[in-house]
């Protein structure tokens, strides 16, 4: 037995090694898992309050004011053209009527002139003198009281003219040098809206994300707790290994003490427990990798989830602030356009004021000279025929009123071209002010209050972002540290573990081959005893198929699960 007893001696002790590494590895992974368990639990908590935080109403309405004023700087910035065109138009209609409103007041002029003329020619005239001199004075009287309407109507239209010159320089100057921020500005809050947009969506899908890599891990977290079990298994195998083999170094006593050979009972056991040594380490194998497998899987779970979780809030260099310093920016330069169109709205305001006031004045102007006109013209015709009949002498006076009649009907026609021009004026003047409905002085301000809301909201709402993103990854890093560990000792555990097919190798030499050895109903009666210690149907399965070729058929029942003394991890 002294051959046999040295190399047990030395599995036995390697077996043993391996089985308390087993047991002391298994049980600190054991624990590093719940320990990561439960950091995963936090980290999806904290995954699902950012989801639900970028996916709030207040992200939603910062999003909404953004869109909003988007929108209406876009407007803005198309309104522009169109209320230059129109003011050009208005500038030049206003000129346009101008120039008729001088022509009239040189017709009126013409007039006082002819009714002077008249009034000098009267006197010379026999019978009725007072009568004509009578009409020339009403006719001048009547002239001159539309001179000084019409020349009031000529500097009410300079005025005009002036405050529609300047409305439209500065409306022009205006579009040229701000009409490209505008539309750029809406372009970026378009943009940022669009960003907010993707990271609303985008939490949807961590929110989803998180809920299935939690069933995923729950899902490899039992099974790992299973391959944790196994764990316990193989050492229950490896202790029934070395209760064998220290079976076949202190076999039963014998009647011949000193012999030299060693007995068949002695090398069959050392042979069994070396092919059970086999089987072990190659189960114990396939467990270890099926538990570093979860173990990698779940690494891989949680820090995909960590980078969404970065991702969402801008990624690692500081994205989320340099988005929200953009957005401010924008906003910033945003409210200032606004307050610059509200001056420019102004102008337009009070120009269309003094618009709605002269054409007023103007058509008051317009409809007295039309009942002057009339008036003048039965003067003069009256006057002419009453001269007529004075016949050589009154003749003068024909022409002079003849001359009157004429400049009365070109005032006429100097009225008529002004009317329509004066509607057009009117309505263009209508146009503009519909123009400046969408963008009056109160929704400009409002839009001023919003773009201040939606800075708030947007930061407010960043500070308590960026608290989850940092116990998202302060909590990713430490699951990565106790995940990383836990591998690592399995890792570890797997190449002591690989020791044992060298001690399988020593144990098989040791043993020898039996060759056609016989056995005993004594050396069966321990095998069977060994047998009924088996708590795993594996490694009863082993041992009966390695004793078949021995014609060697165990005689024990297998014990009930009661008896077993398998204790789950």
């Amino acid at each position: 037995m002294s051959r046999l007893k040295h190399p047990i001696a030395d599995a036995v002790a390697s077996i043993e090694l391996v089985a308390s590494r087993i047991e002391t590895t298994f049980a600190q992974v054991g624990g590093q898992l719940g320990e990561g368990h439960g950091i995963f639990q936090g980290l999806n908590e904290a995954l699902t309050d950012l989801a639900r935080e970028l996916s709030s109403a207040q992200i939603e309405g910062a999003s909404g004011a953004l869109r909003d004023i988007a929108g209406r700087l876009k407007s803005l910035a198309d309104t522009l053209p169109a209320e230059s065109a129109l003011l050009d138009q208005l500038r030049r209609n206003v000129a346009e009527a101008g120039s008729l409103l001088k022509q009239l007041l040189k017709h009126v002029e013409m007039i006082t002139t002819i009714a002077r003329s008249a009034k000098i020619e009267s006197a010379s005239l026999e019978g009725d003198r007072e009568g004509f001199i009578a009409f020339t004075r009403e006719a001048y009287d009547l002239g001159k009281a539309v001179q000084s309407s019409i020349e009031a109507c000529v500097k009410d239209q300079q005025l005009l003219a002036a405050a529609v010159e300047t409305t439209w320089g500065r409306q022009s100057e205006f579009e040229r040098r701000y009409r490209p921020q505008l539309g750029a500005s809406g372009g970026e809050l378009m943009s940022a809206f669009s960003d907010l947009g993707r990271q609303r969506n985008d939490s949807v899908g961590v929110a989803e994300l998180a809920g299935s890599s939690a069933r995923t891990i729950s899902e490899v977290v039992g099974r790992s707790i299973i391959s944790l079990q196994a764990g316990d298994s193989t050492r229950q195998r490896l202790e029934h290994v070395c209760a064998g083999l220290r079976r076949a170094a202190d076999p039963e006593p014998t009647l011949v003490p000193d012999m030299t050979e060693v007995q068949p009972l002695p090398r069959l056991l050392v042979n069994l427990e070396a092919v059970q040594l086999h089987d072990t380490q190659q189960e114990f194998d396939a467990g270890i990798g099926d538990i570093v497998r979860a173990l990698s899987t779940i690494l891989t779970e949680v820090a995909t989830l960590v980078e969404k979780g970065r991702s969402l809030h801008g990624g690692r260099e500081g994205g989320s602030a340099s988005f929200l310093s953009r957005v401010r920016q924008t906003l910033a330069q945003a409210s200032s356009l606004i307050a610059m169109c509200e001056d420019g709205g102004r102008s337009i305001d009070e120009a269309l004021s003094v618009v709605e006031n002269t054409l007023e004045k103007f058509r008051e102007a317009i409809a007295n000279l039309s009942d002057s006109v009339v008036d003048i013209s039965l003067i003069g015709m009256n006057a002419g025929l009453r001269a007529g009949h004075l016949g050589a002498k009154g003749r003068a006076f024909v022409v002079i009123a003849h001359e009157m009649k004429l400049t009365a009907d070109q005032m006429t026609g100097a009225a008529a071209r002004l009317r329509p021009l004066l509607s057009e004026i009117a309505k263009v003047g209508d146009d503009l002010r519909k123009s400046r409905v969408s963008s009056d002085q109160t929704k400009l301000t409002s839009m001023e209050n919003a773009i201040l809301q939606t800075l708030h909201d947007v930061e407010a709402g960043n500070d308590r972002l960026g608290g989850l993103i940092g116990r998202l990854i302060e909590e990713g890093a430490k699951f990565d540290a106790v995940m990383n560990g836990a591998r690592e000792q399995m890792t570890s555990l797997a190449s002591s573990a690989s020791t044992l097919p060298a001690v399988a190798k020593c144990l098989e030499e040791a043993g020898g081959d039996l060759g056609r050895a016989s056995f005993s109903h004594q050396d069966e009666a321990v095998l069977d005893e060994l047998y009924v210690r088996y708590t795993m149907e594996r490694e009863r399965d082993v041992h009966r198929q390695f004793l078949l070729p021995f014609g060697i058929a165990t005689k024990q029942a297998a014990p009930a699960a009661t008896d077993c003394d398998f204790e789950l991890f």
